[in-house]
Protein backbone atom coordinates (compact mmCIF):
# COMPACT_ATOMS: atom_id res chain seq x y z
CA UNK A 1 0.00 0.00 0.00
CA UNK A 2 1.54 3.29 -1.11
CA UNK A 3 1.33 6.88 0.00
CA UNK A 4 -1.81 9.00 -0.41
CA UNK A 5 -2.49 12.73 -0.65
CA UNK A 6 -5.75 14.50 0.10
CA UNK A 7 -7.15 17.29 -2.04
CA UNK A 8 -9.95 19.48 -0.69
CA UNK A 9 -12.05 21.98 -2.62
CA UNK A 10 -14.07 24.47 -0.57
CA UNK A 11 -16.80 25.31 -3.09
CA UNK A 12 -19.79 27.64 -2.97
CA UNK A 13 -22.33 24.85 -2.56
CA UNK A 14 -20.23 22.48 -0.50
CA UNK A 15 -16.86 20.93 0.17
CA UNK A 16 -15.34 17.94 -1.64
CA UNK A 17 -12.40 16.02 -0.26
CA UNK A 18 -10.65 13.25 -2.18
CA UNK A 19 -7.84 10.79 -1.46
CA UNK A 20 -5.51 10.09 -4.39
CA UNK A 21 -2.55 7.72 -4.61
CA UNK A 22 0.73 8.80 -6.18
CA UNK A 23 -0.28 7.24 -9.51
CA UNK A 24 -3.21 9.64 -9.66
CA UNK A 25 -5.92 7.07 -8.89
CA UNK A 26 -8.91 8.25 -6.87
CA UNK A 27 -9.08 6.14 -3.71
CA UNK A 28 -11.93 7.72 -1.75
CA UNK A 29 -14.03 10.86 -1.59
CA UNK A 30 -16.46 12.66 0.69
CA UNK A 31 -18.82 15.56 0.04
CA UNK A 32 -20.63 17.84 2.51
CA UNK A 33 -22.95 20.75 1.72
CA UNK A 34 -23.65 24.05 3.47
CA UNK A 35 -26.17 26.86 2.94
CA UNK A 36 -25.84 30.05 0.93
CA UNK A 37 -27.06 33.12 2.83
CA UNK A 38 -28.81 35.94 0.92
CA UNK A 39 -29.78 38.51 3.58
CA UNK A 40 -30.56 41.19 0.95
CA UNK A 41 -31.06 41.23 -2.83
CA UNK A 42 -27.65 41.03 -4.50
CA UNK A 43 -25.93 39.92 -1.29
CA UNK A 44 -24.36 36.45 -0.96
CA UNK A 45 -22.69 35.33 2.25
CA UNK A 46 -21.70 32.18 4.07
CA UNK A 47 -20.78 31.40 7.65
CA UNK A 48 -17.12 30.31 7.87
CA UNK A 49 -18.13 28.02 10.74
CA UNK A 50 -20.29 26.12 8.23
CA UNK A 51 -17.22 25.67 6.02
CA UNK A 52 -15.20 24.37 8.95
CA UNK A 53 -17.86 21.95 10.17
CA UNK A 54 -18.42 20.58 6.67
CA UNK A 55 -14.70 20.31 5.94
CA UNK A 56 -14.02 18.53 9.23
CA UNK A 57 -16.87 16.12 8.52
CA UNK A 58 -15.60 15.39 4.99
CA UNK A 59 -12.01 14.90 6.17
CA UNK A 60 -13.15 12.63 9.02
CA UNK A 61 -15.19 10.53 6.60
CA UNK A 62 -12.20 10.30 4.28
CA UNK A 63 -9.85 9.36 7.12
CA UNK A 64 -12.12 6.44 7.99
CA UNK A 65 -11.71 5.06 4.46
CA UNK A 66 -7.90 5.14 4.33
CA UNK A 67 -5.06 4.44 6.71
CA UNK A 68 -3.93 7.72 8.23
CA UNK A 69 -0.32 6.53 8.14
CA UNK A 70 -0.50 6.55 4.32
CA UNK A 71 -1.61 10.20 4.08
CA UNK A 72 1.45 12.40 3.46
CA UNK A 73 -0.12 15.78 2.62
CA UNK A 74 -3.33 17.81 2.32
CA UNK A 75 -3.73 20.32 -0.54
CA UNK A 76 -6.34 23.09 -0.54
CA UNK A 77 -8.47 24.72 -3.20
CA UNK A 78 -11.59 26.83 -2.99
CA UNK A 79 -13.94 29.53 -4.20
CA UNK A 80 -12.06 32.72 -4.98
CA UNK A 81 -12.53 36.41 -4.09
CA UNK A 82 -14.39 35.99 -0.77
CA UNK A 83 -13.63 38.08 2.32
CA UNK A 84 -13.20 36.49 5.76
CA UNK A 85 -12.52 39.33 8.24
CA UNK A 86 -10.80 38.42 11.51
CA UNK A 87 -10.10 40.33 14.72
CA UNK A 88 -6.82 40.37 16.64
CA UNK A 89 -7.61 36.98 18.22
CA UNK A 90 -8.35 35.40 14.84
CA UNK A 91 -12.11 35.29 15.42
CA UNK A 92 -14.51 35.87 12.52
CA UNK A 93 -16.06 39.35 12.74
CA UNK A 94 -18.99 38.88 10.36
CA UNK A 95 -20.18 36.33 7.76
CA UNK A 96 -17.92 35.94 4.74
CA UNK A 97 -18.92 37.97 1.67
CA UNK A 98 -18.67 35.79 -1.45
CA UNK A 99 -17.37 36.05 -5.00
CA UNK A 100 -20.82 36.57 -6.54
CA UNK A 101 -21.92 39.30 -4.12
CA UNK A 102 -22.90 42.54 -5.88
CA UNK A 103 -23.19 45.03 -2.98
CA UNK A 104 -19.89 46.83 -3.68
CA UNK A 105 -20.76 49.04 -6.67
CA UNK A 106 -20.11 52.25 -4.75
CA UNK A 107 -16.88 50.83 -3.33
CA UNK A 108 -15.66 50.01 -6.85
CA UNK A 109 -16.35 53.61 -7.87
CA UNK A 110 -14.54 54.88 -4.77
CA UNK A 111 -11.47 52.76 -5.54
CA UNK A 112 -11.26 53.91 -9.16
CA UNK A 113 -11.72 57.54 -8.08
CA UNK A 114 -8.48 57.19 -6.11
CA UNK A 115 -6.56 54.74 -8.29
CA UNK A 116 -7.25 55.08 -12.04
CA UNK A 117 -8.63 51.98 -13.71
CA UNK A 118 -5.67 51.87 -16.09
CA UNK A 119 -3.26 51.75 -13.13
CA UNK A 120 -5.24 48.99 -11.44
CA UNK A 121 -5.22 46.90 -14.61
CA UNK A 122 -1.50 47.43 -15.15
CA UNK A 123 -0.64 46.56 -11.53
CA UNK A 124 -3.16 43.82 -10.69
CA UNK A 125 -4.28 42.58 -14.11
CA UNK A 126 -7.88 43.66 -13.54
CA UNK A 127 -10.04 46.72 -12.87
CA UNK A 128 -11.90 46.99 -9.58
CA UNK A 129 -14.68 44.39 -9.78
CA UNK A 130 -17.67 44.02 -7.46
CA UNK A 131 -16.95 40.38 -6.60
CA UNK A 132 -13.30 40.88 -5.62
CA UNK A 133 -12.05 41.09 -2.05
CA UNK A 134 -10.62 44.63 -2.16
CA UNK A 135 -13.98 46.38 -2.80
CA UNK A 136 -15.45 44.31 0.04
CA UNK A 137 -12.92 45.79 2.44
CA UNK A 138 -13.74 49.30 1.25
CA UNK A 139 -17.46 48.51 1.64
CA UNK A 140 -16.84 47.27 5.18
CA UNK A 141 -15.12 50.54 6.07
CA UNK A 142 -18.02 52.54 4.61
CA UNK A 143 -21.03 50.53 5.76
CA UNK A 144 -19.96 48.61 8.87
CA UNK A 145 -17.38 50.87 10.57
CA UNK A 146 -17.66 49.12 13.92
CA UNK A 147 -16.76 45.80 12.33
CA UNK A 148 -14.00 47.48 10.33
CA UNK A 149 -12.49 48.92 13.51
CA UNK A 150 -12.03 45.37 14.84
CA UNK A 151 -10.37 44.13 11.63
CA UNK A 152 -6.80 42.90 12.00
CA UNK A 153 -6.59 40.10 9.43
CA UNK A 154 -8.37 39.26 6.19
CA UNK A 155 -8.29 35.88 4.48
CA UNK A 156 -9.69 34.15 1.41
CA UNK A 157 -12.03 31.19 2.01
CA UNK A 158 -9.59 28.30 1.49
CA UNK A 159 -6.89 30.17 3.38
CA UNK A 160 -9.20 30.59 6.36
CA UNK A 161 -9.68 26.83 6.41
CA UNK A 162 -5.90 26.46 6.27
CA UNK A 163 -5.58 28.86 9.21
CA UNK A 164 -8.03 26.83 11.30
CA UNK A 165 -6.21 23.60 10.44
CA UNK A 166 -2.69 24.88 11.11
CA UNK A 167 -2.81 28.15 13.05
CA UNK A 168 -0.78 29.82 10.26
CA UNK A 169 -2.06 32.55 7.95
CA UNK A 170 -0.85 32.17 4.38
CA UNK A 171 -2.08 32.44 0.80
CA UNK A 172 -0.67 31.76 -2.64
CA UNK A 173 -0.63 33.80 -5.87
CA UNK A 174 -3.45 32.16 -7.86
CA UNK A 175 -6.06 32.99 -5.20
CA UNK A 176 -4.41 36.19 -3.99
CA UNK A 177 -4.43 37.64 -7.51
CA UNK A 178 -8.23 37.57 -7.34
CA UNK A 179 -8.36 40.02 -4.43
CA UNK A 180 -7.71 43.14 -6.51
CA UNK A 181 -4.58 44.22 -4.63
CA UNK A 182 -1.85 41.72 -5.57
CA UNK A 183 0.85 43.14 -7.81
CA UNK A 184 1.22 40.61 -10.60
CA UNK A 185 4.83 41.50 -11.40
CA UNK A 186 6.09 41.02 -7.83
CA UNK A 187 3.41 38.45 -6.84
CA UNK A 188 3.16 40.31 -3.50
CA UNK A 189 0.65 42.77 -2.04
CA UNK A 190 0.68 46.15 -3.76
CA UNK A 191 1.62 48.59 -1.00
CA UNK A 192 0.83 51.65 -3.14
CA UNK A 193 -2.76 50.53 -3.77
CA UNK A 194 -3.36 49.65 -0.14
CA UNK A 195 -1.81 52.88 1.12
CA UNK A 196 -3.92 54.90 -1.31
CA UNK A 197 -7.06 53.31 0.15
CA UNK A 198 -5.92 53.62 3.79
CA UNK A 199 -5.74 49.84 4.17
CA UNK A 200 -2.94 48.09 6.04
CA UNK A 201 -0.73 45.58 4.25
CA UNK A 202 -0.27 43.89 7.64
CA UNK A 203 -3.85 42.64 7.51
CA UNK A 204 -3.03 40.37 4.59
CA UNK A 205 -1.33 36.96 4.92
CA UNK A 206 2.10 36.11 3.59
CA UNK A 207 2.13 35.01 -0.05
CA UNK A 208 3.93 31.71 -0.67
CA UNK A 209 4.06 29.43 -3.71
CA UNK A 210 1.11 27.16 -4.47
CA UNK A 211 3.21 24.05 -3.81
CA UNK A 212 4.68 25.41 -0.55
CA UNK A 213 3.76 24.12 2.89
CA UNK A 214 1.38 26.68 4.42
CA UNK A 215 1.46 25.01 7.83
CA UNK A 216 1.10 21.69 9.61
CA UNK A 217 -1.99 20.09 11.08
CA UNK A 218 -2.45 21.05 14.73
CA UNK A 219 -2.46 18.05 17.12
CA UNK A 220 -5.95 18.72 18.49
CA UNK A 221 -7.36 19.06 14.96
CA UNK A 222 -5.53 15.94 13.78
CA UNK A 223 -7.00 13.92 16.63
CA UNK A 224 -10.49 15.15 15.80
CA UNK A 225 -10.10 14.30 12.11
CA UNK A 226 -8.30 10.99 12.49
CA UNK A 227 -5.19 12.23 10.66
CA UNK A 228 -1.57 12.53 11.77
CA UNK A 229 -0.48 15.59 13.74
CA UNK A 230 2.00 17.68 11.80
CA UNK A 231 0.57 16.63 8.41
CA UNK A 232 1.81 19.17 5.82
CA UNK A 233 -0.99 21.42 4.51
CA UNK A 234 -0.08 22.69 1.04
CA UNK A 235 -1.13 26.22 0.02
CA UNK A 236 -2.88 24.91 -3.14
CA UNK A 237 -4.77 27.14 -5.54
CA UNK A 238 -7.93 29.04 -6.36
CA UNK A 239 -10.59 26.82 -7.88
CA UNK A 240 -9.98 27.70 -11.54
CA UNK A 241 -6.21 27.37 -11.29
CA UNK A 242 -6.43 24.12 -9.31
CA UNK A 243 -8.90 22.64 -11.79
CA UNK A 244 -6.48 23.54 -14.60
CA UNK A 245 -3.63 21.82 -12.76
CA UNK A 246 -5.83 18.72 -12.51
CA UNK A 247 -6.15 18.79 -16.30
CA UNK A 248 -2.44 19.35 -16.90
CA UNK A 249 -2.96 22.91 -18.17
CA UNK A 250 0.34 24.70 -17.57
CA UNK A 251 2.10 27.90 -18.54
CA UNK A 252 5.01 25.65 -19.52
CA UNK A 253 2.85 24.34 -22.36
CA UNK A 254 1.35 27.39 -24.04
CA UNK A 255 -1.38 27.35 -26.74
CA UNK A 256 -3.42 24.84 -24.69
CA UNK A 257 -6.14 25.94 -22.30
CA UNK A 258 -9.45 24.76 -20.93
CA UNK A 259 -13.13 25.46 -21.47
CA UNK A 260 -15.60 24.72 -18.69
CA UNK A 261 -19.33 24.64 -19.42
CA UNK A 262 -20.97 24.53 -16.00
CA UNK A 263 -23.40 27.08 -14.61
CA UNK A 264 -21.01 29.64 -16.07
CA UNK A 265 -18.70 29.24 -19.04
CA UNK A 266 -15.00 29.74 -18.33
CA UNK A 267 -12.11 29.96 -20.78
CA UNK A 268 -8.74 29.44 -19.05
CA UNK A 269 -5.58 30.12 -21.06
CA UNK A 270 -2.09 30.02 -19.50
CA UNK A 271 0.58 32.58 -20.34
CA UNK A 272 4.17 33.02 -19.22
CA UNK A 273 4.09 36.79 -18.64
CA UNK A 274 1.59 39.09 -16.91
CA UNK A 275 0.15 40.91 -19.93
CA UNK A 276 -3.35 42.25 -19.13
CA UNK A 277 -5.96 43.34 -21.61
CA UNK A 278 -5.67 47.16 -21.46
CA UNK A 279 -9.45 47.46 -21.12
CA UNK A 280 -9.75 44.71 -18.50
CA UNK A 281 -12.27 42.78 -20.62
CA UNK A 282 -10.85 39.43 -19.47
CA UNK A 283 -9.20 38.65 -16.15
CA UNK A 284 -5.48 38.12 -15.64
CA UNK A 285 -4.48 36.05 -12.62
CA UNK A 286 -1.46 34.12 -11.41
CA UNK A 287 -1.45 30.42 -12.21
CA UNK A 288 -0.69 27.82 -9.55
CA UNK A 289 2.34 26.62 -11.54
CA UNK A 290 4.25 29.88 -11.10
CA UNK A 291 3.06 31.44 -14.36
CA UNK A 292 -0.07 33.38 -15.23
CA UNK A 293 -3.40 32.82 -16.93
CA UNK A 294 -6.14 34.73 -18.69
CA UNK A 295 -9.74 34.03 -17.76
CA UNK A 296 -12.81 34.82 -19.84
CA UNK A 297 -16.20 34.24 -18.21
CA UNK A 298 -19.73 33.98 -19.57
CA UNK A 299 -21.89 34.04 -16.45
CA UNK A 300 -24.85 32.02 -17.80
CA UNK A 301 -23.70 29.05 -19.90
CA UNK A 302 -25.18 25.80 -18.62
CA UNK A 303 -27.15 28.12 -16.36
CA UNK A 304 -28.90 29.57 -19.42
CA UNK A 305 -29.96 26.11 -20.59
CA UNK A 306 -31.11 25.20 -17.08
CA UNK A 307 -33.13 28.42 -16.89
CA UNK A 308 -34.78 27.58 -20.22
CA UNK A 309 -35.60 24.04 -19.06
CA UNK A 310 -36.95 25.13 -15.67
CA UNK A 311 -38.94 28.09 -17.04
CA UNK A 312 -40.18 27.08 -20.49
CA UNK A 313 -39.66 23.33 -20.79
CA UNK A 314 -40.49 21.95 -17.35
CA UNK A 315 -40.10 18.18 -17.14
CA UNK A 316 -38.03 17.83 -20.31
CA UNK A 317 -34.69 16.13 -19.72
CA UNK A 318 -31.53 17.87 -20.90
CA UNK A 319 -30.84 14.96 -23.24
CA UNK A 320 -34.20 15.53 -24.91
CA UNK A 321 -33.50 19.24 -25.24
CA UNK A 322 -30.32 18.35 -27.11
CA UNK A 323 -32.27 16.06 -29.41
CA UNK A 324 -34.64 18.96 -30.08
CA UNK A 325 -31.73 21.28 -30.86
CA UNK A 326 -30.39 18.78 -33.41
CA UNK A 327 -33.60 19.30 -35.41
CA UNK A 328 -32.64 22.94 -36.02
CA UNK A 329 -29.79 23.75 -38.42
CA UNK A 330 -26.68 25.80 -37.68
CA UNK A 331 -27.83 29.38 -37.16
CA UNK A 332 -31.20 28.27 -35.67
CA UNK A 333 -33.10 29.63 -38.70
CA UNK A 334 -31.89 33.13 -37.83
CA UNK A 335 -32.90 33.15 -34.15
CA UNK A 336 -30.30 34.78 -31.88
CA UNK A 337 -30.04 34.42 -28.11
CA UNK A 338 -28.13 36.79 -25.82
CA UNK A 339 -27.12 34.78 -22.71
CA UNK A 340 -26.87 37.71 -20.30
CA UNK A 341 -29.38 36.32 -17.81
CA UNK A 342 -27.14 37.10 -14.82
CA UNK A 343 -25.42 40.19 -16.19
CA UNK A 344 -22.15 39.56 -17.98
CA UNK A 345 -18.49 39.38 -17.12
CA UNK A 346 -16.36 39.03 -20.29
CA UNK A 347 -15.94 41.14 -22.29
CA UNK A 348 -18.45 43.69 -20.89
CA UNK A 349 -18.05 43.67 -17.07
CA UNK A 350 -21.70 44.70 -16.89
CA UNK A 351 -23.83 43.33 -14.02
CA UNK A 352 -26.92 45.01 -15.53
CA UNK A 353 -26.70 43.29 -18.94
CA UNK A 354 -29.81 41.25 -19.77
CA UNK A 355 -30.68 38.36 -22.08
CA UNK A 356 -33.01 38.11 -25.06
CA UNK A 357 -34.11 36.13 -28.06
CA UNK A 358 -34.43 38.13 -31.28
CA UNK A 359 -35.65 37.49 -34.83
CA UNK A 360 -38.50 35.22 -33.69
CA UNK A 361 -41.36 34.56 -36.09
CA UNK A 362 -44.40 32.30 -36.25
CA UNK A 363 -42.32 29.91 -38.34
CA UNK A 364 -39.85 29.25 -35.56
CA UNK A 365 -40.04 26.18 -33.30
CA UNK A 366 -38.93 25.12 -29.88
CA UNK A 367 -35.99 23.40 -31.56
CA UNK A 368 -34.81 26.76 -32.93
CA UNK A 369 -35.08 28.40 -29.52
CA UNK A 370 -33.09 25.65 -27.79
CA UNK A 371 -30.42 25.67 -30.48
CA UNK A 372 -30.22 29.47 -30.23
CA UNK A 373 -29.46 29.11 -26.50
CA UNK A 374 -26.58 26.71 -27.22
CA UNK A 375 -25.24 28.96 -29.97
CA UNK A 376 -25.71 32.16 -27.96
CA UNK A 377 -23.53 30.80 -25.17
CA UNK A 378 -20.92 29.83 -27.77
CA UNK A 379 -21.03 33.33 -29.33
CA UNK A 380 -20.58 34.90 -25.88
CA UNK A 381 -17.54 32.71 -25.25
CA UNK A 382 -16.17 33.55 -28.70
CA UNK A 383 -16.25 37.26 -27.82
CA UNK A 384 -14.17 36.50 -24.72
CA UNK A 385 -11.84 34.18 -26.65
CA UNK A 386 -11.19 36.84 -29.29
CA UNK A 387 -9.82 39.10 -26.52
CA UNK A 388 -7.72 36.26 -25.08
CA UNK A 389 -6.33 35.30 -28.48
CA UNK A 390 -5.12 38.86 -28.95
CA UNK A 391 -2.84 38.35 -25.93
CA UNK A 392 -2.07 34.62 -25.74
CA UNK A 393 -3.25 32.68 -28.83
CA UNK A 394 -4.65 29.25 -28.02
CA UNK A 395 -4.98 26.28 -30.36
CA UNK A 396 -6.65 23.69 -28.15
CA UNK A 397 -9.05 23.72 -25.20
CA UNK A 398 -9.78 20.84 -22.85
CA UNK A 399 -13.57 20.86 -22.47
CA UNK A 400 -15.10 20.06 -19.08
CA UNK A 401 -18.36 20.51 -17.18
CA UNK A 402 -21.87 19.22 -17.75
CA UNK A 403 -22.28 21.01 -21.08
CA UNK A 404 -19.19 19.28 -22.46
CA UNK A 405 -20.97 15.93 -22.18
CA UNK A 406 -23.18 16.86 -25.12
CA UNK A 407 -21.60 15.97 -28.50
CA UNK A 408 -23.86 18.52 -30.19
CA UNK A 409 -22.87 21.40 -27.89
CA UNK A 410 -19.20 20.41 -28.14
CA UNK A 411 -19.34 20.62 -31.93
CA UNK A 412 -21.21 23.94 -31.84
CA UNK A 413 -18.61 25.33 -29.44
CA UNK A 414 -15.70 24.08 -31.53
CA UNK A 415 -17.20 25.50 -34.74
CA UNK A 416 -18.04 28.89 -33.22
CA UNK A 417 -14.73 29.20 -31.35
CA UNK A 418 -12.83 27.78 -34.34
CA UNK A 419 -10.72 25.88 -31.84
CA UNK A 420 -9.97 22.19 -31.30
CA UNK A 421 -11.71 20.78 -28.20
CA UNK A 422 -10.50 17.77 -26.24
CA UNK A 423 -12.70 15.90 -23.78
CA UNK A 424 -10.72 14.41 -20.85
CA UNK A 425 -11.12 10.76 -19.88
CA UNK A 426 -11.70 11.77 -16.27
CA UNK A 427 -12.59 15.06 -14.65
CA UNK A 428 -12.12 15.36 -10.91
CA UNK A 429 -12.06 19.16 -10.68
CA UNK A 430 -10.27 21.50 -8.31
CA UNK A 431 -9.86 18.95 -5.48
CA UNK A 432 -7.81 16.77 -7.84
CA UNK A 433 -5.60 19.72 -8.79
CA UNK A 434 -5.09 20.46 -5.09
CA UNK A 435 -3.96 16.84 -4.64
CA UNK A 436 -1.47 17.18 -7.52
CA UNK A 437 -0.08 20.36 -5.96
CA UNK A 438 0.24 18.51 -2.65
CA UNK A 439 2.25 15.72 -4.29
CA UNK A 440 4.79 18.24 -5.52
CA UNK A 441 4.69 20.15 -2.24
CA UNK A 442 5.98 17.18 -0.24
CA UNK A 443 8.45 16.03 -2.88
CA UNK A 444 6.59 12.98 -4.19
CA UNK A 445 7.29 14.51 -7.60
CA UNK A 446 10.10 17.00 -8.24
CA UNK A 447 7.88 19.41 -10.20
CA UNK A 448 4.45 19.75 -11.74
CA UNK A 449 5.55 18.61 -15.19
CA UNK A 450 6.64 15.31 -13.66
CA UNK A 451 3.32 14.99 -11.85
CA UNK A 452 1.37 15.72 -15.05
CA UNK A 453 2.74 12.45 -16.49
CA UNK A 454 0.30 10.50 -14.29
CA UNK A 455 -2.76 12.22 -15.80
CA UNK A 456 -4.77 10.06 -18.25
CA UNK A 457 -4.46 11.11 -21.88
CA UNK A 458 -7.57 12.28 -23.69
CA UNK A 459 -8.67 10.60 -26.89
CA UNK A 460 -11.95 12.34 -27.79
CA UNK A 461 -11.10 15.27 -30.04
CA UNK A 462 -13.59 17.60 -31.71
CA UNK A 463 -12.18 19.45 -34.71
CA UNK A 464 -13.67 22.82 -35.72
CA UNK A 465 -15.48 22.92 -39.06
CA UNK A 466 -15.59 26.13 -41.12
CA UNK A 467 -19.11 27.53 -40.95
CA UNK A 468 -20.00 30.77 -42.70
CA UNK A 469 -23.47 30.71 -41.07
CA UNK A 470 -21.90 30.99 -37.62
CA UNK A 471 -19.54 33.77 -38.67
CA UNK A 472 -22.45 35.81 -40.05
CA UNK A 473 -24.54 35.12 -36.93
CA UNK A 474 -21.61 36.13 -34.72
CA UNK A 475 -21.47 39.55 -36.38
CA UNK A 476 -25.18 40.06 -35.68
CA UNK A 477 -24.77 38.75 -32.12
CA UNK A 478 -22.09 41.39 -31.38
CA UNK A 479 -24.56 44.15 -32.26
CA UNK A 480 -27.17 42.95 -29.77
CA UNK A 481 -25.51 44.04 -26.53
CA UNK A 482 -25.32 47.72 -27.47
CA UNK A 483 -28.73 47.64 -29.16
CA UNK A 484 -30.48 46.22 -26.09
CA UNK A 485 -28.86 48.69 -23.69
CA UNK A 486 -31.39 51.29 -24.83
CA UNK A 487 -34.41 49.23 -23.71
CA UNK A 488 -33.31 48.15 -20.22
CA UNK A 489 -35.70 48.72 -17.38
Amino acid sequence: MGDIVIGLDLGTGGVRAIAVDLQGTLIAQAVENYPLLTPKPGWTEQSPSDWINASFSALSTLAQQVSRDRVIALGLSGQMHGMVPLDAEGQVIRPAILWNDQRTGSAVAAIEAIIPRSDLIQRTGNPAITGFQLPKLVWLSQEEPQAFERLRHVLLPKDYLGYVLTGDRATEPSDASGTGCLNLASRQWDADILQGLNLSAEWFPMVIESTAIAGRLKPEIAERLGLLAGLPVIAGGGDNAAAAIGLGISSNNLNQGSLSIGTSGVIFVPCDRPIPDPQGRVHLFCHADGGYHLLGVTLAAGGALRWYRDTLATGIAFEDLMLLAEQSPAGAHGVLFLPHLAGERSPYLDPDARGAWVNLSLAHTQADMVRAVLEGVAFGLREALDVVNGIAPVQQLTATGGGARSPLWLQILSDVLQTKLVAPKAEEGAAYGAAILAMVGVGAYPDLNSAFAILPQSNQIVEPQPNSTYEAALLRHKLLYEALKTVRC
